[in-house]
């Protein structure tokens, strides 16, 4: 029988990998906190419907990437390809947006069915922000420095800030016009997904990876050029508040992100921690989303970061910086207590003492081996932990314990137990 594996695309995370994750979101979590956003966590699974009307039709995530199949009622359903579709019918359906302004944060897995390669796989994680209400161009400066504030605090390296605006959907028309007459003169130097694109959906031409429809694109008339004076003003703003946040940024005019639902500020940040340029988030403006799937009219804007890119680019920065916070996060944590412990009397009684020492709230690695005490102190030295408490038959039936010093200077001592609990209680 063939051993079981898993299925391409879907990866295993183990102990060790998830410890980072862990860190990873606990840092983001304390970081939404302060900035007071509510999580919010919506089902793996909806109506194909929700992502064919909010992503677009044309666009290759709905037209070649979701898991979609009919359910045993008939219905179409999708495993999720992004968050943000998700979070909106879930404002919508539970009246969220009649109470003002909602400041949402998400994370978890998403499923598209990509080649698989270094940093995506096609069950991915995200996480993600949401700000359903929010129309000022202060709320794109402040989505975007929550962003690039929390990457920093990871430790990253190297980071890039690339902004566009997409302007309103008449921009955007009068822009596409524009575009699709200038390529059609030169259809024949596109390459062939930029060609199919110029009839369903040519925006996303100007995100293409080919280079030599890179190369004619930088002749090819910009977003930019099509805004419309209130549109530009706007994007202004953004850009000045950004600039009194100390934040720096470069103009891209072919950043267009590869949903439909965005206008106005679009945005990527980037890292060259891995050597190249890597995106590490992606966001923006989407005014009409909300309005799409059947709600009234109301502003947005949010980002999305993915979680597997943003682990790879982390390692490389604690490589880079042994001693940075990138490195910190990832070190693997050390128990406080490393309990040693052999004998009929003492064993059962190592589980009490183990049991009443976490109940303190102390984190301690229990040797259930019955080994001998060297070996025992062997492992206890490579668990990193800074104490060893000793536990043989003599010390569980003079209800006492040794507590030895792992690191550094110290004697060892004959404590009681709740001497024992009060001294490492402060050692913590």
């Amino acid at each position: 029988m063939s051993q079981l594996q898993t299925l391409r695309g879907m990866v295993d995370l183990l102990p060790e990998q998830t410890r980072r994750w862990q860190a990873v979101e606990s840092v983001a979590r304390e970081h939404f906190r302060c900035a007071g956003l509510d999580e919010i966590r919506t089902p793996l699974l909806e109506f194909t419907d929700l992502f064919a009307r909010g992503i677009g039709e044309a666009t290759d995530v709905v037209g070649k990437e979701m898991y979609t199949f009919l359910d045993r009622g008939d219905r179409s359903c999708t495993l999720r390809p992004e968050g943000t579709a998700s979070v909106v019918r879930a404002a919508l359906q539970h009246g969220l947006l009649t109470q003002g302004t909602q400041r949402l944060w998400y994370g978890g897995p998403m499923f598209r069915y990509e080649r698989p390669q270094a940093g995506r796989q096609r069950q991915f994680h995200q996480i993600g922000v949401e700000f359903l209400g929010a129309s000022s161009p202060r709320s794109d400066a402040e989505v975007i420095a929550l962003a690039w504030d929390l990457l920093s605090a990871l430790g990253i390296q190297g980071l890039k800030l690339e902004i566009n605006s997409l302007g309103t959907p008449e921009d955007r028309q009068r822009f596409r016009s524009e575009l699709v007459g200038w390529l059609e003169e030169r259809v024949e130097q596109l390459d062939p997904d930029s060609q199919e694109r110029l009839t369903t959906n040519p925006l996303r031409i100007l995100d293409s990876k080919d280079k030599g429809t890179q190369r004619l694109l930088n002749e090819a008339p910009t977003l930019l050029g099509a805004l419309s004076e209130e549109s530009a003003h706007r994007f202004d703003e953004v850009r000045a508040l950004l600039t009194a946040l100390q934040i720096p940024y470069q103009l891209n005019p072919r950043l267009v992100r590869g949903l439909d639902y965005y206008g106005h500020t679009a945005f990527e940040i980037t890292s060259d921690q891995l050597g190249a340029q890597a995106t590490v988030c992606g966001g923006g403006r989407y005014d009409g989303l909300i309005q799409q799937l059947g709600g009234p009219a109301t502003s947005a804007i949010g980002w999305a970061l993915g979680m597997e890119r943003l682990l790879l680019v982390i390692d490389a920065a604690a490589q880079a910086d042994p001693e940075g916070p990138a490195a910190r996060l990832t070190a693997t944590p050390a128990p406080l207590v490393y309990l040693i412990n052999r004998g009929a009397q003492a064993e059962p009684k190592a589980l009490t003492l183990a049991r009443k020492l976490r109940g303190a709230g102390l984190a301690v690695e229990l040797d259930g081996s019955s080994a001998a005490f060297g070996k025992q102190f062997k492992r206890a030295d490579r668990s990193g932990a800074p104490w060893a408490v000793v536990l043989g038959d003599e010390e569980a039936l003079a209800g006492q314990l040794r507590l030895k010093p792992l690191r550094g200077e110290g004697e060892e001592q004959q404590l009681t137990w709740e001497d024992a609990l009060s001294y490492l209680t402060k050692q913590r």
